[in-house]
């Protein structure tokens, strides 16, 4: 039933977030090398499945994919589907649409691609995920109880709350723990962080592999572009 609730909220809070304005504070900087860490791409992938594939799909990845993170299709099947799925199918869910409806007032987007979608004039859609997963705080004034710097009046519960804590705002409009979590602030921002990076590398799993590509075929054509002009100067060496 936790897990549910939380899977509950996170909808809330990504359906709010995708109206944001990019106004607020200034987005902090996701710190871009998880991208290349398998481990915090596989702790984003369990964070996402346990946090916010109850009610959003990410329904242009299939589970399989996640191999190309490290991961074995033992351990996706053991830790990270659901019953009755396979490791071939997409991450879809079982919510129906209408009903997502009439809680929410929209159906919860689709994951896949959520974090090329948010990029603004202050970052990248990291970035911008990275500063609101972190910017909850206690607001008694609004009906879930929170509210959030960078997008103030969102009307969701913090759905890592459990994670992080409670934080509350003071009146220099800066953030304070009142009440610890399960982790504690340098953990959390880890995990926020390797969430984000996997919400990046879902959008564009090839990503790494076409920069690698991209960086052998600039290579390739220095080299050939050098042998070229040898050989061009060897041509016109005699020629007056």
């Amino acid at each position: 039933m936790k897990k549910l609730i939380a899977g509950l909220a996170a909808a809330l809070c990504l359906v709010s977030g995708a109206t944001a304005n990019t106004g607020g504070p200034a987005w902090d900087k996701f710190p871009a090398e998880k991208l290349q860490s398998t481990a915090s791409l596989q702790n984003g992938a369990k964070l996402f499945v346990n946090y916010c594939l109850n009610c959003h799909a990410a329904a242009f990845m299939r589970y399989n994919r996640l191999t190309e993170i490290g991961l074995t299709e033992e351990q996706i099947r053991t830790n990270l589907l659901f019953a009755g799925d396979k490791v071939g199918d997409l991450m879809k869910v079982s919510m129906d649409a209408r009903q997502a409806k009439d809680w929410f007032g929209a159906t919860p987007p689709d994951l896949t691609l959520v974090a090329r979608s948010r990029a603004g004039s202050q970052g990248t859609g990291a970035d911008y995920l990275y500063t609101y997963l972190r910017g909850f705080y206690r607001d008694e004034t609004k009906a879930t109880g929170w509210n959030n710097t960078v997008f103030p009046s969102v009307a969701m519960p913090h759905v890592l709350w459990e994670l992080q804590g409670e934080q509350v705002l003071g009146a220099d409009h800066a953030l304070t723990l009142a009440k610890p979590g399960l982790l504690d602030a340098k953990a959390y921002d880890n995990a926020v962080g390797d969430l984000v990076a996997y919400l990046q590398w879902m959008g564009e799993p090839v990503q790494f592999q076409r920069t690698k590509l991209g960086i052998a075929v600039l290579a390739f054509l220095l080299v050939l572009t050098f042998f070229a002009y040898r050989l061009n100067a060897a041509f016109w060496k005699d020629v007056k």
